[in-house]
Order: structure tokens, then sequence, then C-alpha cells
């Protein structure tokens, strides 16, 4: 029963954070016209934010991996309530930096997939992959429910009343983590069990560093953020811009956290099965026919349908990173090494946004982004296929 409790926490913080993270995206086209500036500059703080959380998941993973879970996730949570509240008082450009791009990045980051993975893993060390699934199917649940939510708000009470209950929603996870999570243990209920069922002590990040498969799996998550982040950021301004009504676009970023929550369960059992492997390569196997769609037709009929297949992969890749790690590294440093590996996934989503709307600055359209965003999923569907064991 506890072990469930620690899922179902770590569930709820992956809902509010993955939800409150796409406030950016809904309201992308309302702040540049009320601020005053190009979407690039937006582009450039969502890139900031993604390097700024990024670097806190690498740090959350080293600090968890010592103290434990409890402590980080706290911390993240009020960091995040603080940063999405600022962002709803903003009235300078420079200000979005700060409050979205740093305060509320560093919470994201630290209250966020790399120590709710740790802690989730080591409750259920034998059913790791569909475990981080569903807990990953927060994020989804979240982009579906809250992001729902958000357009409404949006639409009723302008954008600043986002940030607002965004801030609200965390505020609100504090007490259950501190009634679920215990203190003073290394990750959560089941860690030394999960030791034992590894059979590995582990190896330290710069042995792992290395290896091969290390490597690869740097380079399969660099790419696999560069879409993420491109998709998410941009998805609801294109669709506007190909004549999809403000609120219904805003409803198709949330239906794509709907399909995403189906892709994310999948992927998890599936590597229970057969390896993570698998699921990883019908994954990037699906973004390129997404990609490949809408290069070709840029419909209202055929965004509705790039959307629902991109977001059923949006999350796919997640719950499959820690099987990966503990498989080819072992237990002790996990939170290290997906730490890294996840800060190096948002660091290039950082990329992909900027790239977006870079490119929509110079062009006036997504096209040449679809059409790169295609060859970087081609490239890895190729690495994950060099991920299989020899």
């Amino acid at each position: 029963m506890k072990r469930l409790v620690i899922l179902a926490v770590g569930f709820l913080i992956l809902f509010v954070g993955g939800g409150a993270r796409f406030a950016i995206s809904l309201a992308l086209k309302p702040i540049a016209a009320e601020l005053d500036v190009p979407r690039s500059t937006l582009g450039l703080a969502v890139a900031l934010y993604l390097i700024v959380t990024s670097a806190s998941m690498f740090l959350a993973g080293r600090i968890a991996d010592r103290f434990g879970v409890r402590l980080v996730l706290l911390a993240g949570l009020l960091v995040s309530a603080v940063g999405m509240g600022l962002v709803g008082l903003v009235v300078e450009p420079w200000q979005l930096f700060a409050f979205f791009g740093v305060i509320f990045a560093i919470g994201n980051g630290v209250a966020s997939m790399t120590p709710v993975s740790l802690m989730v893993s080591r409750a259920f060390p034998n059913a790791a992959g569909l475990a981080n699934g569903i807990a990953s199917a927060g994020m989804s649940a979240g982009q579906l429910i809250i992001i729902g939510g958000f357009a409404v708000l949006l639409a009723v009470s302008g954008w600043r009343s986002v940030f607002v209950w965004g801030a609200i929603a965390h505020l609100a996870l504090l007490p259950l983590v501190l009634l679920a999570v215990p203190t003073g243990q290394r990750g959560a209920v089941g860690h030394d069990h999960a030791l034992a069922a590894t059979g590995a002590n582990g190896l330290s990040l710069r042995a792992a560093a290395t290896t091969r498969q290390f490597w690869l799996l740097i380079g399969v998550y660099a790419l696999c953020g560069l879409d993420d982040f491109f998709v998410s950021t941009h998805v609801v301004a294109f669709a506007q811009d190909r004549g999809v009504d403000a609120l219904l676009a805003g409803r198709l970023l949330a239906a794509m956290g709907l399909v995403g929550f189906v892709g994310v369960i999948i992927a998890g059992a599936w590597s229970d099965r057969s390896g993570p492997v698998a699921p990883a390569l019908a994954s990037f196997m699906l973004r390129l026919a997404a990609f490949g769609l809408i290069v070709v037709d840029q419909s209202p009929v055929a965004i509705a349908g790039f959307a629902l297949l991109f977001g059923f992969t949006f999350l796919m890749t997640a719950p499959l990173l820690v099987v990966f790690a503990r498989e080819a590294f072992g237990e002790v440093n996990l939170g290290t090494i997906t730490g890294l590996i996840v800060m190096i996934h948002h660091m290039c989503g950082g990329l992909g946004a900027w790239i977006g709307a870079a490119i929509f600055d110079a062009r006036g359209d997504y096209d040449a982004a679809f059409v790169a965003m295609f060859a970087s999923c081609a490239l890895a569907a190729l690495m994950s296929m060099a991920l299989r064991r020899r």
C-alpha cells in the first residue's frame, strides 16, 4: 500500500509540473502581443527555461542519490509556485526571462521526472518500466486536464490568471509530499531490494561515460528533446496560423496529453516485457510518420492528425531512460546518470524551441523546421537500433 501511495504522489507531481510547463506555449500569442515582442524572443525565454531546468534536473539527481528525494521535491514545488506566481505579474520582457526562464525553471527541474523516476524505480524494482510509465503518464494527464483548464482561463480571464492558478496548484502538493514520502531515505521504499535485484553496485558517472551505451543514450535523448519542445512550444501558434480557433488550438494541445497518457503506459509495460529498445524505436518511427504528414499537408484535419500522432509518442521514451540506464550502469548512481541525460535532453529541447521561433520569424512559416525535425527523427531511430544489447 505504501508503494502505491508513493506512485500516486509521483504521478501528481508530474501531473501539475507537466501541465504547468506548457502554460507558456498556450499563452505564446497573447503574451507576444501584450508585451509587443516577436515570437523569437519568447522562444529564447523557453530555451532559457529548458537550459536552467535541465541543469536543475542533474543537480536534483545528484542530491537525491545522496540525501533522498523528499527534500528535493519539497524545495522544487515551492520554487515552482513562486516562479509561476511571478510570471502572472510580468510587465517587461526581461521579467519573463527571470521569472519563467530562471525561477520557475529551477523549481520545475528539481521537482521533475529525475527524482520521481528514482523514487518510483526503487519502490517497484521488478516493474520499473510500468511504474515509471504510470508516473510519467501524470505529465500527459496534466497536459490534458491542466492545459484544458488553462485554455478556459485564458479565454475567460486572460493569460495572467493561468500562471496564478498554476502557482496555487504547486502549493497544494506540498502537504502530500510531507505526508507520503519518507524522511531520510535514499530514493524510496524498496531501495535495498532494488540493489539486490539489479545485482550491481553501479558505475560512477565517469566510468559510465567511457561506454558506447552512454553516448548512444545521450544522442537519442538529445534528438528526442529537439523534437519534443519544438512541437510543444509551437503547435498551438502553428494551428492558429493555419486558421484554427484559439480555444480549439489549446484543446488540441490538451488532446495530445490524452493520447500521450496511453502511449507512455504502453511503452513502460512493453519495456518490462521485451526491453526498452523496441518501444523507443517505435516512438521515433511514429514521429517520422507525423512529420512526414505535416510536411505535405497542413490542413486543419492534417494538423489534428499530426498533433495526435506526435502526442502519442511525446512521453514514450520517458519511462525507458531509467530502464536503459539501470541495465547498463547499475543502481547506485542512477539519479546522477539519468539526471545528466535528461539535462541534455532538455537543453536540446531549448534549441528546438528556439530554432522553430527563429525559422518562423525569418520565413513566416514552420515548413523548414518540420523538415529538420523529420531528419532528426530518422537519426534517432538509427541510434535506437544501435542500443540493442550485443
